[in-house]
């Protein structure tokens, strides 16, 4: 509950404030600010704040404001209801400030300093004056130092955290004031008093700073306790701010913290309480307690006469330490250097710097405690000191690390101190054997005793117990004198004084393990000063700076100094020694050195001990005798080292009673070694002997044992039944009988009798003296057996090896964890052998068997017999092959059927298929094991739904269905029985040589369901054509059909009868018959034959026409010999059996023959117009022929000029003269030139289109090779696209690229460049295949698939902008994006800029839209190509559609740019063999697509990636086996050789036409020119002739 108010005061403008007297200077307080807190009489405080007030104000106006302000509270807080009531009006109502001075009638505020607080109390004149104040201070803490509070306190560290205060206020005490630190324990107080300069309410001094965490100033002085001399005593422990009150919250309930200044004369207190504050801290903001002002005590003031202390008592205490003198060692142990210490007095000599009391007792009196201890125990010789100096080098990373908390600097004094052997003993065992008498509770030994102890400021770090520093640790040193040093390193611990520049953990129990001083000093030794890049170590000793193989060398040096002056020789032995040299088994015998003594005789003390003697040791005497007495014969005495070498180990050899003479130790003396075998002996310190652990003992005592050891001794092995395995709660006994299943017995028992009890007597109540303790480990082994043939077969499935323990009181017990551990091992059917035994004892092994029967719990059906298929094909309207059916329980054990009445069968498959299992017949086996199914019949019409794969499953069950078994199956079509054409109007309209453009034959089985993919048919045509290279041999595609569309051609001719069929396995199951359309050829009405024409004439002109039935012309007869249409005629006479050269062209249906010549003498002249490929289409034409009468004619041969018929002896020639005569030799000389050149045309043309030919078969076949070695893109499930890609980069949650693809435009930057952004590299290609994908992008790496690509550098630039002092804005470009999205980018990323890539400069592939890059291929030095060579990667990944036309602003795109950059002219292989084989051609690496990665200069990546970002893949891309790719480019190279030689003949041939075209027509204009000219004359000529025939 809040019990304070605050009244804050407008503060008065100008006009509202009293104006000065004249004269009075202003004194420049404008703004100041008084607080007050009152404490009023009945408990209750007010806080009052007031502004510029009046420099005195009247006391009843001071009192109003209190008051008013206290009715405002009441009003609000129900607690300060409760009070008494305060008497506002009494007369000798006064206020009382914290010096004890009265305000009673002016409340004067030059007296009270501004901008501070000041407490005052009010008195009203009643007794009842409360001394405490709810909510008088507030101890809100800094959130942030609620985060490194200490995981967990002991006592003794919470304890230490109040003392540390104590301490470091008490430090700070003038040599005249006390310093006393006393601490009392009680069991209902604890109390912690000093005389420190104390604390009062004042801000500076305000002893809520002692409360509030954080608040405290102490841990602003840790700089100033860096440096100085060893041992650094300036207690400014302070690190965090809160080891007030944590630690007095942590010992008890509540505390009241008392504190009083030397110039206060009141005690402040301060009242804290454990649940008040959690209460607090969950419902409110503030943390506010109580306090109060009080009077001093007389106790108090005695205790420290200069006037100042503190006081902290802690009740209710939760963690009370009983021994308080343990208590007083432990602190002692803590503060040692400021209880008493030797090194701060000038004179030397011992001095107590702080006065330190526990429970009324000095600790400088008491002489317990580990530091004490250590000190009487430690050798007088000079200590090995070394100091040193650590600071962090430049540029390393901690000292670039921010924080207010790290030092630059530290400082450490290392102080090694030797313990040497004296009397026989090692001083660190006489040190533990003191520490554990005392009570101390040290749980160390000689071997794991700390040999560093840390102490920070004086103060020591209990935690901190480290077992050697490198430097120290020569326990692995080699070379002359390692077995002298590897044994007096032990003997050394160091003690280690730190500064302030070490940090500690934050209970102070340790020092920081992750501070770099903390690592570099733990880790200080001779290799890690060479290797520490971090920390600079500046060595010291006596003020010389030393290297590191200086302090080596120097520290071996005392190590040797201290053995040769202060360690004790172990007496030596009274006989002749025998000399071991360089055993073999030091670490059995128990020795370091290369030489040892053996000897039979040893005076220790006084007294003589000799070879044979019988001694007992007594229990933890030393190592390998902890739990009992050990009796045992002496046998030798081994020392370390030559005779007359100091503190040489020795050894006592001794074999236990146990064993028997020959198991013991033998020493074998041959004449080239000495050889001392321990066997099953033990080798035990001298020291027990010294100690008194080892002593002497008689014949008798020695007989009594070894009739003890005879009774005792192991007999055999038992197990304990259920009676005396419930005696120690323990899961049951072993069964003889069990279920599959079946849960074993949570743990076995298992004990070893004596000799002296029986089988029978030991089967009774369980009895420890018929269980033997021994040490052995015993074995349990398992082995199983199954059943039937398995019987033979015996395995070992489990075994377990343990020692003896002890469950509830007894002891000797072998305890096998089996159903706890292993609650499934009962689940074979089969006889489970369990055998124990002893390996190193004679005595009686035990066997049990257990047979386990199959469960009753059915689990599942299962198909028998390895020959039959884990999947069946079976064809519809066919039966599945017999099924053999076993039964399992639910452990996988074979087990009978128990019915199979009501055995359902049924075909499931995914996309509901009505399939119908008809007639199966069920029989069960003799023996009920095997369940025989057969005859299942599958009929269904409906398999086309299933198709391609036709899978289902054939489920057979149990009636209940409880039990079922699924075989998975294919059910597959019949064979084929139906056909069906699917083409419009097949059959109603075939011409010769046409093709039919649509035409599909359906597959179907008896049931109506297409055939199967694959089926190989068979088509008989007659009159048809299949034009593809399959022939008539085809396979049923993935649809059930066969497509001939534009495939199938007409070769009969017209009116012709054709067919189709379709056989499959030779059986006619299709046929079609069909006729080809009729065609007539006639002659144009109009341009008939003349009835009668002359002989020796001819025919001009005459039209044939080619019509259908119906005689419409069909102008499809069109002479296209360039689109593989030749329709032409030939004129044949009929009585001539050879065809006429000559062609005459059909146009559109139609032909014109120029001329048909007559002959002179026949009556008739019959001629045969025939189709020069279809000769069906024919016209015999008849022509009569009339004779021309005789008439005279000159010799003037006949003459035609294609345009006109002139026949012989049509007319007389008259007026023949030299002019005719020169008119035709012109005539015939131009017609000779034009004939001359016309063959000439003739034989070019021949040859082009020769050529042409060639060209046209070269560039089909070249074509056909390409599309063969051209990958086919196929269909892939497994490939991501790209928007799927975007979202497995958005999954990366922390980048740059998940960002950016998360869309949306970038927050507040500059976004006129953000349109410059391409996107992600890994999203502007794709891969041609999943294995290219793959490679490319293990070849990049993650951050270049992942990196940014922009246009320019400017958008690079704003995708992230910086502050004034240079650290990133996270709020702009691309960093705002992603706080907008939720997201954040962690660590660097990759941006490529386009405008500063040196683009590609070669050739472009204009043709490609992909514009590739025109790179040569590759040539091995041989001259050949290199094998298995598919490209280069920047042409085999494809820029996605939206960045083909990305162009930079010089024009560039991304292939020539980014592409390039990323690859240059990487090159793709299909094996990594082949890859290899292409080394000496391969310059800028080269990638397989089966994993291999060679780099440039000489890298080679090996290993196997899995890159979860690659690029988008365009399909699946099939590749040709390597040795056929290779033979078709190969084809494919020569091919194109021919073609170039063909186009240069093309070339070369066209020119030769173009020349004789041009002189032709040069020719034929002559020609014409000459006919022009001669017209006239001829005309006039024809003219004369006319009119002299009729007259």
């Amino acid at each position: 509950m809040r019990l304070q108010v605050c009244l804050n005061m407008e503060r008065p403008i100008p006009s509202q404030r009293v104006n000065k007297r004249a004269g009075e200077e202003d004194d420049g307080n404008i703004g100041r600010k008084y607080k007050f807190k009152i404490l009023l009489p009945n408990g209750a405080s007010v806080e009052l704040t007031l502004w510029d007030p009046f420099l005195q104000m009247p006391f009843k106006d001071f009192i109003q404001l209190v008051k008013g302000e206290y009715f405002r509270a009441w009003q609000e807080c129900k607690s300060m209801r409760q009070k008494r009531t305060i008497n506002w009006n009494n007369e000798r109502l006064y206020l009382e400030d914290a010096y004890g001075n009265k305000i009673i009638n002016i409340m004067d505020f030059e007296k009270f300093k501004p901008h501070k607080y000041h407490i005052l109390r009010l008195y009203d004149g009643s007794s009842e004056i409360s001394d405490t104040f709810e909510g008088m201070w507030d101890l809100t803490p800094n959130t942030e130092l609620l985060m490194e509070l200490p995981e967990e306190y002991t006592f003794e560290t919470a304890l230490a955290d109040l003392i540390d205060n104590s301490l470091q206020a008490v430090w700070t005490n003038c040599e005249s004031d006390r310093r006393l630190i006393s601490v009392d324990i009680s069991e209902d107080k604890i109390s912690i008093f000093d005389t420190g300069p104390g604390m009062d309410s004042s801000e500076e001094n305000s002893i809520v700073k002692w409360g509030k965490m954080g608040a405290s100033l102490n841990r602003t002085s840790k700089q100033r306790a860096i440096g100085g001399k060893p041992p650094y005593l300036r207690p400014f422990f302070g690190m965090f701010g809160y080891g007030g009150p944590v630690a007095s919250m942590h010992l008890g309930r509540r505390a009241i913290v008392s504190s009083k200044t030397k110039v206060s004369n009141k005690v402040f207190t301060l009242h804290l309480e454990r649940d008040a504050l959690l209460k607090c801290s969950d419902s409110e903001l503030t943390w506010r307690t109580n306090g109060g002002i009080r009077a001093p005590s007389e106790d108090e003031s005695k205790e420290s006469p200069h006037g100042s202390f503190t006081k902290v008592e802690i009740f209710e205490p939760k963690l009370i330490r009983s021994n308080k003198f343990q208590l007083q060692c432990k602190l002692k142990d803590i503060y040692f250097p400021y209880i008493q210490c030797d090194e701060v007095s000038k004179t030397g000599k011992t001095t107590t710097p702080i006065e330190f009391q526990v429970s009324g007792v000095d600790l400088a009196e008491i002489a317990g405690g580990e530091v004490a201890i250590t000190n009487m125990h430690s050798c007088n010789g000079p200590e090995f000191v070394l100091q040193l100096h650590f600071s962090l080098k430049l540029g390393c990373s901690s000292a670039k690390s921010p924080g207010s908390w790290k030092s630059q600097e530290a400082n450490a004094r290392l102080k090694c101190v030797y313990f040497p052997v004296t009397e026989g003993g090692e001083s660190i065992d006489m040190i533990l054997d003191k520490l554990n008498s005392e009570g101390c509770g040290v749980l160390e030994n000689y071997e794991t005793f700390s040999r560093v102890t840390i102490r920070r400021l004086g103060r020591l770090l209990p935690d901190a117990r480290w077992p050697w520093l490198p430097f120290m640790d020569l326990r692995q040193k080699k070379g002359d004198k390692a077995h002298l040093l590897k044994r007096c390193c032990l003997r050394v611990k160091c003690f280690i004084d730190t500064d302030a520049g070490f940090n500690p953990k934050p209970s102070k129990t340790d020092l920081a393990h992750q501070n770099p001083f903390t690592i570099s000093l733990k880790n200080f030794g001779v290799k890690t000063l060479n290797e520490d890049k971090d920390i600079n170590i500046e060595i010291y000793r006596d003020g010389k700076l030393l290297s590191p193989l200086h302090l080596e060398k120097d520290y071996q040096d005392w190590l040797l100094q201290m053995h040769d002056h202060y360690d004790e020789e172990v007496n030596f032995g009274a006989d002749q020694p025998i000399f071991i040299i360089s055993p073999k088994n030091k670490r059995s015998l128990g020795i370091s050195s290369d030489v040892a003594r053996v000897h039979e005789v040893l005076k220790r003390k006084g007294l003589t001990w000799r070879r044979g003697q019988r001694v007992k040791i007594f229990k933890g005497a030393c190592a390998g005798v902890h739990n009992n007495n050990v009796y045992a014969t002496i046998e030798y005495f081994l020392i370390e080292g030559l005779q007359g070498e100091a503190a040489g180990d020795a050894r006592i050899i001794c074999r236990p009673i146990s064993l028997m003479e020959k198991e013991g130790c033998v020493l074998v003396k041959n004449k080239e070694t000495v050889r001392l075998d321990i066997f099953g002996s033990l080798s035990l310190p001298i020291g027990i002997i010294d100690s008194g652990k080892c002593v002497r003992i008689d014949n008798s005592d020695w007989e009594r044992q070894l009739v003890k050891q005879r009774q005792k001794a192991p007999a055999f092995i038992d197990l304990l039944n259920s009676t005396q395995c419930r005696e120690l709660d323990v899961d049951g006994e072993l069964p003889l009988r069990a279920k599959a299943g079946e849960v074993p017995p949570g743990e076995i028992v298992a004990v070893v009798r004596p000799a002296n009890v029986v089988s029978s007597s030991a089967s009774k109540k369980l009895d420890q003296r018929h269980i033997v303790k021994d040490n052995l480990e015993m074995i349990m082994e398992v082995k199983f057996a199954g059943e039937g043939k398995n019987l033979q077969k015996v395995i070992t499935i489990y075994t377990a090896r343990v020692p003896p323990t002890s469950r509830n009181g007894y002891q000797g017990l072998y305890i096998f964890e089996l159903g706890c551990k292993l609650p499934n091992f009962f689940q074979d059917v089969g006889m489970y052998k369990f055998s124990f035994h002893l390996p190193q004892s004679s005595c009686k092994s035990c066997e049990r068997q257990v047979v386990v029967k199959g469960s009753s719990k059915v689990g599942n059906w299962r198909l028998l017999s390895s020959k039959q298929s884990p999947g069946f094909r079976v064809r519809v309207g066919s039966c599945f092959p017999p099924l053999s059916i076993a039964c399992y329980d639910v452990y996988d054990n074979r087990i009978p059927f128990t019915s199979v009445t009501g055995v359902n069968v049924k075909l499931n498959t995914s996309m509901g298929v009505n399939v119908h299992v008809d007639k199966f017949k069920i029989d069960l086996s003799a023996d009920e094991l095997t369940l025989h199914i057969e005859d299942i019949l599958i009929k269904s019409c409906e398999l086309d739904k299933i198709r391609p794969h036709y899978e289902a499953t054939l489920v057979i069950s149990s009636q209940d269905e409880l039990v079922s078994l699924s075989i998975p199956c294919q059910v597959i079509p019949g064979a084929l029985k139906h056909v069906t054409v699917q083409s419009p109007n097949f059959g109603n309209n075939l011409l010769p040589g046409s093709v039919v453009k649509q035409l599909k034959f359906m597959m179907f089985d008896a049931y109506k369901n297409h055939v199967n993919k694959g089926l190989e048919v068979e088509f008989s045509l007659d009159g048809f054509w299949i034009e593809d290279q399959s022939g008539v041999k085809r396979k049923v595609d993935n649809y059930g059909s066969i497509d001939l569309s534009g495939l199938l051609k007409v070769t009969a001719g017209y009116g012709k009868s054709v067919s189709l069929s379709i056989l499959s396995d030779d059986e006619v199951v299709f046929k079609q018959e069909f006729q080809t359309q009729k065609r007539e050829l006639r002659i144009v009405s109009g341009n008939q034959v003349p009835e009668c024409c002359p002989a020796g004439s001819q025919l001009e002109n005459v039209v044939f026409e080619v019509v259908d039935s119906k005689g419409n012309i069909d102008v499809t007869i069109h002479d296209n010999e360039k689109g593989g249409q030749s329709h032409t005629l030939t004129i044949r006479p009929e009585h001539i059996g050879t065809e006429d050269s000559i062609r005459y062209a059909f146009r559109h249906g139609r032909c014109t023959v120029p001329t048909i010549p007559l002959p002179q003498c026949e009556e008739y002249f019959c001629f045969v117009a025939v189709h020069s490929r279809y000769t069906e289409v024919h016209l015999n034409v008849k022509v009569p022929l009339m004779q021309n009468p005789k008439t005279e004619s000159s010799e003037v041969p006949s003459y035609s000029d294609g345009k006109l018929l002139l026949l012989e002896g049509s007319a007389p020639f008259k007026h023949v003269g030299n002019l005719m005569v020169s008119i035709i030799e012109t005539e015939k000389e131009l017609e000779s030139e034009i004939c001359k050149y016309g063959r000439r045309i003739k034989k070019y043309e021949t040859a082009l289109k020769v050529v042409n030919d060639q060209m046209t078969e070269v560039e089909q076949v070249l074509s056909q090779l390409q599309a063969s070695t051209e990958p086919h893109i196929l269909s892939d499930p497994y490939w991501l696209t790209k928007e799927e890609m975007s979202r497995q980069i958005q999954s990366k949650g922390q980048s740059a690229s998940a960002v950016l693809c998360c869309g949306g435009p970038l927050h507040e930057s500059r976004t006129d460049f953000m349109e410059d952004i391409v996107g992600v590299v890994a999203l502007i290609g794709k891969a041609w295949t999943r294995n290219l994908s793959r490679i490319l992008a293990e070849y990049l790496g993650e951050d270049q698939m992942l990196a940014l690509v922009c246009r320019s550098f400017r958008a690079a630039c704003a995708l992230e902008e910086y502050e004034r002092n240079g650290e990133i804005d996270f709020s702009l470009g691309l960093h705002g994006k992603a706080a907008a999205h939720g997201k954040s980018i962690v660590g660097r990323f990759l941006v490529i800029c386009l405008e500063d890539i040196r683009p590609y400069t070669g050739e472009l592939d204009g043709s490609d839209p992909q514009r590739r890059l025109v790179l040569p291929d590759p040539i091995l030095p041989c001259g050949n190509d290199p094998p298995g060579f598919m490209g280069y990667a920047v042409n085999m990944v494809d820029l996605d559609e939206v960045h083909v036309y990305t162009r930079t602003d010089a024009g560039h795109g991304l292939r020539e740019t980014l592409f390039y950059r990323l690859f240059s002219e990487l090159q793709v292989y299909r094996t990594r063999e082949d890859m290899i084989e292409a080394r000496a051609c391969i310059k800028q690496g080269a990638v397989s697509l089966d994993g291999g990665i060679l780099k440039e200069n000489g890298f080679i990546s090996l290993g196997n990636g899995n890159p979860t970002i690659c690029f988008p893949v365009v399909g699946h891309v099939e590749l040709l086996p390597s040795s056929a790719s290779m033979e078709k480019l190969n084809q494919s190279k020569q091919k194109k050789s021919e073609l170039g030689e063909l186009s240069f003949l093309k070339e070369k041939y066209t020119k030769a036409l173009e020349k004789a075209f041009k002189k032709f027509n040069n020719k034929k204009e002559k020609y014409k020119q000459h006919m022009d000219e001669i017209s006239p004359k001829l005309r006039d000529y024809l003219e004369c002739g006319k009119s002299e025939k009729h007259s």
